[in-house]
């Protein structure tokens, strides 16, 4: 007797497929954006928030722009422009103005765990919108996530007031949810969209929104230290190039609050790299924050288990 797959077992085995290779694009995306909170900090030093925001995204529009004229992917259609276009504004152009100005007040590890609040907006957002529905323990994740944020803002507020922390972790909350409006508006559009012009459409966008920093660009680019110059192409090249088009990737072949909860390990990927290059760490306590939010969302994205169903197979003599 020998026993030949269903049509069943070989969907099933194709969809791992796809799902390994979205979730290989989704941990290297997890890699490079926790790099970019690093060469944010370091870059810093000698560009103000508008020049290294302007800097990056037209580095990542030409390197886009040069693999969309290669490739010549699928252009989108007016009703996809629009939300790439809002989506390019509030990711690449908000976000990133946001996030420049905020670790200037915050170190790099602390501005991940603040930003990495984002998850658990996706989570709501898309069982709202993108009908992905809501877990029963999706609302005490959401809780326990955002106790674990209360416990971070307290331990890096400072005890001296109007230091400037304070607007630090204001800014971090603005990446959050521009951050997550953004990931709900690219999903839907992902069906019919290649990743490659989603994300060479919103970077360009990204860049026009900050052209009014062009004049400080210049300026500070000429007088700027070559560690600094560095910085700026990389964050250009491979936590906005690559990392975004990447996670658009496995955007387009995941969940969006499946695909979210696995940005958590950006915060101890930042860490590691800000301790290793920077020298720096978050206070003690912001440890245990990260670690009550990161339980939060492992809450909040958890199901309970499916009961087992016997394989079927097809019998033949």
């Amino acid at each position: 007797m020998v026993f030949t797959p269903t049509m069943t077992s070989v969907s099933s085995t194709a969809t791992s497929n796809v799902d390994r290779v979205a979730l290989a694009a989704a941990l290297t995306t997890v890699v490079l954006w926790a790099s970019a909170f690093v060469g944010i900090r370091a870059a810093a030093i000698d560009l103000s928030p508008g020049a290294l925001a302007l800097g990056r995204l037209l580095v990542g529009s030409v390197a886009l722009g040069v693999v969309v004229l290669l490739r010549r992917p699928v252009r989108p259609t007016r009703a996809t422009i629009v939300p790439i276009l809002i989506s390019g504004v509030l990711w690449f152009g908000v976000y990133n103005l946001s996030l420049n100005a905020a670790e200037r007040q915050v170190d790099a590890g602390t501005a991940s765990m603040l930003v990495n609040v984002a998850p658990i907006l996706v989570a709501i957002l898309s069982g709202l919108f993108l009908h992905e529905g809501f877990p029963p323990r999706l609302l005490i994740g959401c809780l326990v996530a955002f106790l674990g944020v209360v416990v971070i803002s307290v331990a890096t507020s400072g005890s001296k007031p109007g230091d400037g922390t304070t607007l630090g972790i204001v800014l971090c909350f603005v990446c959050a949810i521009a951050y997550s409006v953004s990931v709900t508006l690219q999903k839907p559009v992902l069906r019919t969209v290649p990743a490659l012009m989603v994300t060479w459409f919103a970077c360009v966008t990204g860049a026009v929104i900050c052209l009014p920093f062009l004049p400080q660009l210049v300026s500070e680019a000429a007088v700027a230290h070559p560690p600094a110059l560095g910085w700026l192409v990389y964050l250009g090249l491979f936590p906005t190039s690559i990392a975004f088009t990447l996670w658009a990737f496995a955007l387009g072949r995941s969940s969006a609050g499946r695909l979210g909860s696995l940005t958590y390990l950006t915060p101890v990927i930042a860490i590691v790299m800000g301790w290793l290059l920077l020298s720096e760490a978050p206070p003690a306590l912001s440890f245990v924050g990260g670690a009550i939010a990161i339980g939060g969302v492992i809450l909040a994205r958890s199901t309970s288990k499916p009961k087992p169903v016997l394989a079927a197979a097809t019998a033949v003599d």
